[in-house]
């Protein structure tokens, strides 16, 4: 009998990355256009290659601490502690669908432990906002007439919560399935400003987060790393145990909020 990949281990892989394609992904207003060439061929060179022209932020990807904070540190001062974290995964979508302005909050977050638990200390806090399902059109984006982006994101004060209760830490990171962490509306940043201190890092175009679980599962960032890099295109992985894990604390009771 064929036995099935990954069998033997405590944990199975999801992929939580889009596969990075110039004819569909989404470049973030301002960012360098992303290319692909084919730079050699077999029957030419006896080889494939392709030569990539991209943004340090192209596609699924990870932002170090440099990317907001000046002497921040960068992606090759990093550990590679840093980018394997425990993950939560907080589900707004019915919410963002009724508004694509809409930011978490902290009652969101204090619902969310009432039901499955304590977030972990240096967690990634992961936002399933729905946004990946229009991947590769302009509803990704979803700029007005006017140009300004509208996609949902955490509220300054949600984020000031989880620093606050060292949910983000020394380390720890904000994920979601949009452009980044902040509201698309947000030309300032507010809460990537607040995010990107010491060793805390965002995830961002994430994709398949249905594939992950709400509490118990680790994300894995597989990227190159580049000399004084602001992050880079990433391979993000969910590892999820094949026997659920228990939350780090004990829900005091049911609550109706998403995730």
């Amino acid at each position: 009998m064929k036995r099935r990949a990954g069998a033997g281990r405590p944990f199975r892989l999801v992929s939580l990355s889009h596969v990075n394609d110039p004819a569909t992904t989404p470049i973030f207003a301002g960012d360098p256009p992303f290319v692909l060439e084919t730079a050699a061929t077999v029957p030419r060179d006896g080889y494939y290659l392709q030569y990539v022209r991209q943004g340090e932020h192209t596609g699924t990807h990870w932002g170090a601490p440099a990317h907001f904070q000046p002497g921040g540190r960068t992606a090759d001062q990093l550990d590679p502690d840093d980018l394997f974290l425990p993950a939560v995964k907080i589900d707004v979508r019915v919410r963002a669908a009724a508004d694509p302005d809409y930011a978490l909050t902290v009652a969101d977050l204090q619902a969310f432990e009432r039901r499955r638990g304590r977030i972990p200390h240096g967690a990634a806090v992961i936002l399933m906002t729905g946004w990946s399902d229009r991947w590769g059109t302009p509803g990704y984006a979803n700029t007005d007439a006017d140009g300004v982006c509208h996609q949902p994101g955490f509220s300054p004060e949600a984020v000031r919560w989880l620093i606050e209760h060292r949910k983000l830490g020394e380390r720890g990171a904000l994920g979601t399935d949009t452009f980044g962490p902040d509201l698309g509306i947000d030309t300032g940043y507010a809460v990537s400003t607040l995010l990107y201190d010491r060793r805390r890092i965002s995830l961002e175009n994430l994709t398949n987060l249905a594939a992950l679980p709400a509490t118990g599962a680790h994300v894995l960032v597989g990227s190159p790393i580049n000399k004084a890099g602001s992050g880079a295109p990433a391979a993000v992985y969910g590892l999820i145990p094949r026997r659920p894990a228990r939350s780090a604390g004990r829900p005091a009771r049911r609550s109706r909020v998403a995730g």
